[in-house]
């Protein structure tokens, strides 16, 4: 029986816990997040007669790190690589949610968004697009309640896809000026010379961009020296923008 990660990110008060509830029922515990505070849960599942542990990431509007819940969640998706990120949207929201779920393509490839609390948008006279979002997006898109378990077969049976290689999601790059793509363009080759392809390379030489100097010290903390090859220099990173 193959074992798959499943990690779910979201903005808080999506519903998120409550499809982590949906889906793992009491097959679950919870503990803090190693050198952390941060509350870390876990379940698991079972579906076609595989296994699937989900991680319960900490519900954030950004994963720029600017707390330590965001460090947690980007952190995991970086360096962890589950191999689905699950990103729950609230329906009612979703211009709102969709700033996460943006950067969470930009992450990772193997990203499901799941529209939650459909019953609350349908009440308010909201319709969504799913099928046209996703060829928009690059991204599989469903559409689910959690509260009363509407859409989750469906959800499931896309994430076993997505997880066993069937489903390839391909993220549509956002493009940004061109003064930022061109800059783009001169540090991915430094970060792939130093990294090879084990870490998003664009999304990085974004985060350098902004000039967010915590990436340097997730970088130390998750990957041998051997790994870093020679982009440390005289104690700065040879990359810092």
């Amino acid at each position: 029986m193959a074992s798959y990660r499943v990690a779910l990110a979201g903005n808080p008060n999506t519903g998120k816990s409550t499809l982590f509830n949906a889906l793992t029922g009491l097959r679950q515990h919870t503990g803090n997040w190693a050198g952390k505070t941060v509350l870390r849960a876990e379940g698991q599942y079972e579906f076609e007669q595989q296994s699937y542990t989900v991680i319960d990431l900490p519900g954030t509007y950004s994963l720029f790190s600017n707390s330590t819940d965001e460090e947690v969640a980007r952190d995991y998706i970086i360096f962890d690589k589950p191999d689905v990120t699950l990103v729950v949207l609230d329906a009612t929201a979703l211009e709102r949610n969709m700033n996460l779920a943006l950067q969470v393509m930009e992450m990772t490839s193997n990203v499901v968004l799941c529209i939650n609390l459909m019953d609350e948008a349908r009440r308010l006279g909201i319709s969504i697009d799913a099928p046209k979002l996703a060829d928009k997006l690059g991204v599989p898109v469903v559409k689910i309640s959690a509260r009363s378990k509407e859409g989750i077969h469906e959800l499931l049976k896309v994430i076993h896809q997505v997880a066993a290689g069937v489903l390839k999601p391909t993220p549509r790059a956002i493009t940004y000026s061109p003064e930022i793509e061109q800059k783009i363009q001169e540090i991915v080759p430094e970060i792939k010379n130093a990294f090879g392809n084990a870490y998003p390379s664009r999304w990085i030489a974004l985060r350098l961009i902004e000039g967010d100097d915590s990436i340097w010290n997730a970088l130390e903390k998750y990957t041998s020296v051997e790994d870093r090859k020679d982009w440390v220099l005289d104690g700065q990173s040879s990359l810092h923008y």
